[in-house]
């Protein structure tokens, strides 16, 4: 680590981080991999032309880089400058010949309940990801993610998976063990402070709210449920101001008199939800199912059920005769969305 002093280190911290003691590093999570006599081997499948295995050995001869890194985990320290060594990503994926439809990874433990988390490739290429075999030149201990782990600069550290095995490239997002189990950010940017899903909800709230799938009169400003699985969510009078619920499951959901305003709704699943009374202005429901939703008594000024623009990446909304919306709200909408609904909805210009 270069040479810094403490205040220094701590002027560069995100927020309400704080340094872990000097010379310390925190053991966070299972303390040892999943007992089993086959060898360790890393694997890459999925998208790729090639799909390919190493062993321990083959990962070691293989040309060597080292980073160094600032470690912040979620749970608020943080160990500036710490050293890895070990292969890069990038060049682990160019011999597998990722495919062009790849544009995720799922990062996939060897440990008992084969804990994973996931990334969108891109950006973990743009972050230099390191799969990582070293730390301050030695191999990596088995409680720090020894032998093998990723290691993530610029995300919380749960984002760098301990004792990696699998390496899976997707066409769609996987939601991994900490975002979908505990609620955590699926993003991680510590400088942006994304720890959960919800940010004003502690972590024991979330997860007593995602196992039940109960949102109700809860505040959830600004949450973070995309792709999630929440098939039957009892959301009644919850706040859900920009929320993001993008390609998240939501069938029969209870949104009655819940606040959606500018919630991002595109590509859900959202078959014979219940929006009765709710605030759903500025609301985006582009790609999304709607068939069987009731929208009746919904505020849905300035919502959009397609594209305006030809260049969108999403098309419309799928409506069939079941979907109910009131004569008064689609006169609310812009001409393009009246026009739109109307027709899905077999309802003469009013």
């Amino acid at each position: 680590m270069p040479d810094r002093s403490q205040n220094e280190i701590r002027s560069v911290l995100p927020p309400n981080q704080l340094l872990a003691a000097p010379g310390k590093w925190p053991v966070v999570g299972e303390k040892a991999p999943r007992p089993g006599p086959e060898p360790w081997r890393v694997t890459v499948t999925g998208l790729v032309a090639d799909p390919r295995s190493w062993t321990l050995e083959q990962l070691r001869e293989m040309p060597q880089v080292e980073r160094i890194v600032d470690i912040h985990c979620v749970t608020r320290w943080s160990k500036p400058g710490a050293r890895f060594g070990g292969i890069p990503l990038a060049a682990l994926l160019e011999p597998c010949g990722p495919l062009p439809e790849a544009r995720f990874l799922s990062f996939v433990a060897r440990s008992e309940r084969h804990h994973s988390t996931s990334l969108p490739l891109q950006e973990a290429l743009d972050l230099g990801a390191l799969v990582a075999l070293t730390y301050e030149g030695e191999p990596l201990e088995t409680n720090h993610g020894g032998p093998v782990r990723m290691v993530v600069p610029g995300r919380y550290f749960y984002k760098s998976v301990k004792w990696l095995e699998t390496i899976a490239l997707l066409a769609e997002d996987r939601l991994g063990y900490w975002e979908q189990e505990a609620g955590y950010h699926n993003v991680g940017d510590p400088w942006r402070e994304q720890r959960y899903m919800a940010p004003n909800l502690d972590r024991r709230q979330l997860r007593a709210a995602l196992e039940a799938k109960d949102f109700s009169n809860l505040d959830l400003r600004s949450l973070d449920a995309a792709a999630y699985e929440l098939a039957g969510l009892k959301a009644r009078r919850a706040l859900l101001r920009d929320a993001d619920f993008r390609r998240a499951n939501l069938q029969q959901a209870h949104f009655e008199e819940a606040n959606l305003s500018n919630a991002h709704l595109q590509g859900a699943d959202l078959r014979n939800a219940l929006f009765t009374n709710a605030d759903i202005e500025g609301a985006d429901f582009c790609g999304a199912d709607v068939r069987g939703a009731d929208f009746t008594g919904a505020s849905l000024f300035g919502a959009t059920f397609c594209p305006e623009h030809p260049d969108a990446p999403l098309g419309p909304a799928l409506f069939d005769p079941t979907t109910r919306i009131d004569e008064a709200a689609i006169d609310k909408l812009t001409p393009v969305q009246q026009a739109f609904v109307r027709e899905k909805l077999n309802r003469p210009p009013g």
